[in-house]
């Protein structure tokens, strides 16, 4: 995945269409042997590479929405644990089950059940921090606590809440739509991922892309009117850059 900034695909797409018009300037004597190189290829190249640019704009903006759907959805899912495990606790259920419970809980929450000491190695005066576990916090695993957490409910009788949003049914049907917003943002990033790829392909090709092409633009309009002509002094300023 290039990690420049997009406006450099931008940019690129840009000079190359400014080289473009600088050839067409150029009139009949712009008459390259290379098919590639011909005023018509170079606008098609230039064509499709915008057009690559305008899908990955909204696969980009398709994931985003996506990011934040899941983001907001997933925001008040430890406040609702927390509810749940004081709700199942003065239930009357089984005290082992309870005691599950929690421990399903302080895995969402982030907290170990026994959170080992250490020094701080930053620390000059050795000063213990306490170690808190972010390897169970991933949104699958978010998930999957909720799941855990549900069937050790539904298995105690004994846990009838009245409020609607601590009900077995109602968690059911938040789980549910848990898995349907992290499975639309993991399609979503697909497709956005896939549309990087076929810009990518489209721009950067080492063989036809819009750097190698307009490299050998360069060169034939060098050798056409020479180093030091003011048509070469046009278009070689105009800089490519590659995604990195």
């Amino acid at each position: 995945m290039a990690s420049r900034s997009e406006t450099g695909h931008i940019k690129n797409a840009a000079n190359f269409r400014e080289i473009i018009s600088f050839c067409k300037g150029y009139g009949a004597i712009y008459n390259p042997a290379k098919g590639n190189l011909k005023i018509v290829e170079l606008q098609l190249l230039h064509q499709n590479s915008i057009d690559k640019l305008n899908e990955l704009t909204i696969a980009k903006t398709a994931f985003d929405y996506a990011t934040n759907e899941r983001r907001n959805l997933f925001e008040n899912l430890k406040p609702l644990f927390t509810k749940i495990i004081n709700a199942f606790a003065v239930s009357g259920a089984d005290p082992l089950a309870i005691s599950d419970a929690k421990a399903i809980n302080k895995k969402l929450q982030g907290i170990r059940a026994k959170a080992p000491q250490t020094s701080d190695p930053q620390s000059a005066t050795g000063t213990t921090v306490t170690q808190i576990s972010t390897s169970q916090l991933s949104y699958d695993r978010q998930i999957d606590h909720l799941e855990n957490l549900i069937q050790v409910l539904v298995q105690n009788k004994m846990y009838n809440p009245n409020e609607n949003e601590l009900k077995v049914t109602s968690l059911q049907a938040k789980l549910a739509e848990l898995k349907a917003k992290n499975n639309q943002l993991i399609n979503s990033y697909t497709k956005y991922s896939n549309a990087m790829l076929r810009r990518d392909q489209t721009m950067y090709d080492p063989q036809n892309g819009i750097k190698q092409m307009a490299k050998e633009v360069k060169l034939y309009v060098k050798s056409l009117f020479g180093a030091t002509s003011p048509q070469f002094k046009q278009i070689s300023s105009l800089g490519f850059t590659s995604p990195r």
